[in-house]
């Protein structure tokens, strides 16, 4: 969603995107701020490893993983899954970005990301987040899952280079 609003509860396109720290599925710490003055990082938080729509979302973005690396961007998904979980979902569909535990739900609490309409799933929310660390564009659907790849292709293309 474009404009000064967005549909996360605490932050809005023009917002400096909050920093953290989270394992990933080798176990290695991962910043946001590590990332800062590199390029940009499309940042997806999805409900779980191995479900439908998680899947399909998560091998749409393999699939466009080369168009993200040609724009200078990384691509970064958050659950709340365990490591193990994510090293086996990243390794059976092969995904060539990081996976991070949350399994806090710190951070998904931190970016405004709420439960899906019925409070039965978390959400699933994609921020693109420019080389500045300010927020460019918020997209949340739970039911068009890979559309948050396109969302995210389609804002990059019209960012200025780093």
């Amino acid at each position: 969603m474009d404009g000064k609003k967005s549909i996360s509860s605490t932050l809005n396109v023009g917002d400096q995107a909050p920093d953290f720290e989270l394992s990933s599925q080798s176990g290695e710490k991962v910043r946001l701020r590590d990332f800062k003055g590199a390029g940009p990082v499309v940042v997806y938080f999805y409900p779980k490893d191995n479900t439908p729509g998680c899947t399909a979302e998560a091998c749409s973005f393999r699939d466009q993983y080369e168009s993200f690396k040609e724009m200078s961007a990384e691509v970064i998904g958050i659950s709340s899954d365990s490591p193990q979980s994510h090293e086996n979902f990243s390794g059976k569909y092969q995904l060539p970005f990081v996976l991070l535990c949350d399994e806090d739900q710190r951070v998904r609490k931190l970016y405004g990301v709420r439960s899906n309409l019925f409070g039965l799933f978390p959400g699933r929310f994609t921020f693109v987040i420019d080389s500045h660390g300010v927020i460019q564009h918020i997209f949340a659907s739970q039911l068009q899952a890979k559309r948050h790849v396109s969302e995210a292709l389609n804002i990059l293309r019209g960012l200025a280079p780093a």
